[in-house]
């Protein structure tokens, strides 16, 4: 799973997991990839469904269905965060959230296997992409 580099961003803090979505979406926004109404769908399933997107403690996968209007071309971004971010999940806080964005089902599918397949390699992933001390180190960390 690769991510560009200008799509990560480390060391952010945020007040609550809503704002914590709308910082790791922020360079999707930047790169023309999505819309600021795909950000408002990612948060209104967490509002709508629960905290679904904590897959496992410390991580969140933030996203919606695909969507042509709001979703410009498939990427995705993360940001990792200094302090936990409550999303009230039974997984407990999170430190990072990575935010997908895909057009269709298909892409959607393989890219949740993508990320899924990262996740489950490596038993300490979420303490590894917080040891990171720039984007470049994380970004070269997931092509591994």
């Amino acid at each position: 799973m690769g991510i560009a580099p200008e799509n990560i961003r480390i060391h952010r803090k945020a007040s609550s997991w809503e704002e914590a979505i709308r910082v790791a979406a922020k360079p999707l926004i930047v790169a023309n990839s999505i819309t600021p109404a795909y950000v408002t769908s990612m948060i209104e399933s967490v509002r709508r469904l629960g905290p679904y997107i904590v897959l496992m403690p410390g991580f969140a996968l933030a996203h919606a269905q695909p969507d042509v209007r709001s979703v410009r071309k498939n990427d995705i971004s993360l940001a990792v965060f200094d302090y936990p971010v409550e999303f009230h999940s039974n997984k407990g806080p999170v430190y990072v959230v990575m935010c997908l964005a895909c057009t269709d089902h298909t892409s959607h599918i393989n890219r949740l296997q993508g990320v899924a397949e990262v996740l489950l390699d490596r038993e300490r992933i979420v303490d590894d992409m917080r040891a990171c001390r720039d984007s470049k180190e994380l970004s070269s960390l997931l092509r591994r």
